[in-house]
């Protein structure tokens, strides 16, 4: 299977890669959806509430306490998927990223061209005034971070839920997909709306899966690899001994 990923990978000349958390848990990053024990000891909210926008306006102590200790991930580092997808840019392949993954790493890696649906932790700024602060601001500050301009509440540049995806970046993303020849989808299952129903604007040749859990793309899919996204698309992977596992 990874052997003929890199066949259509050579034949492609505008790949788009849709990506999710999948792709960024390979580099140390958990999926905040995931449940493990100490998250029920600390927190009284399903992530999904505190994430919520209703929840920042109305328990913004414990939103930013939960934000601080989850979604700020310190030292990670980008991995084979997302140094291999800028690689796939800089020689021309790859024309865009489109990520739901909110941690800065597709362009850590060196991708350009990237469209995030779901906004970065790297970006903040204060609701009143609209001075950025970058991502060490927030992780530093205790209680409720203000603005040390007007002392406006700084809010991360992430899309809560019941919050709207930016237009312009939404456009884009159609746009890319639209023109693609090749479109692969790695390291989500596709169940975040809006997001996931992106790929519907897909028309062109080679539709690629790449994700440990089936998806709802998977019927429609030249190619399912149920494989860590990091090691098929890994440069140093030896596709012989690959493709025989």
């Amino acid at each position: 299977m990874l052997r003929a990923l890199e066949a259509i990978i050579a034949e492609s000349k505008n790949i788009v890669f849709f990506g999710g958390a999948g792709v960024s848990t390979e580099s140390g990053i958990p999926d905040f959806r995931s449940v493990d024990g100490l998250y029920h000891q600390t927190y009284d909210y399903p992530p999904e509430t505190i994430l919520s926008h209703t929840f920042w306006e109305q328990n913004p102590e414990e939103f930013y306490r939960f934000y601080r200790n989850k979604m700020i991930v310190r030292g990670a580092k980008p991995n084979a998927a997302h140094l291999r997808l800028a690689k796939l840019e800089r020689e021309g392949k790859l024309k865009a990223v489109v990520t739901q993954n909110i941690d800065g790493l597709h362009q850590a890696a060196g991708s350009q061209k990237v469209y995030e649906l779901h906004g970065s932790v790297l970006r903040n700024y204060c609701v009143r005034c609209g001075k950025f602060y970058d991502v060490e601001f927030i992780a530093n500050s205790t209680g409720v971070p203000r603005c040390t301009d007007c002392g406006g509440i700084v809010k991360p540049d992430v899309v809560l839920y019941e919050e709207c995806l930016d237009e312009s970046t939404m456009a884009g993303a159609v746009a890319a997909i639209r023109r693609a020849d090749t479109l692969i989808i790695g390291g989500t299952s596709l169940v975040v709306y809006p997001a996931a129903g992106l790929i519907r604007y897909f028309q062109g040749r080679h539709l690629v899966v790449i994700n440990m859990q089936p998806t709802g793309a998977d019927r429609s899919a030249d190619l399912c690899i149920a494989k860590p996204i990091g090691q098929v698309l890994s440069e140093d992977i030896d596709l012989d001994a690959a493709d025989t596992v």
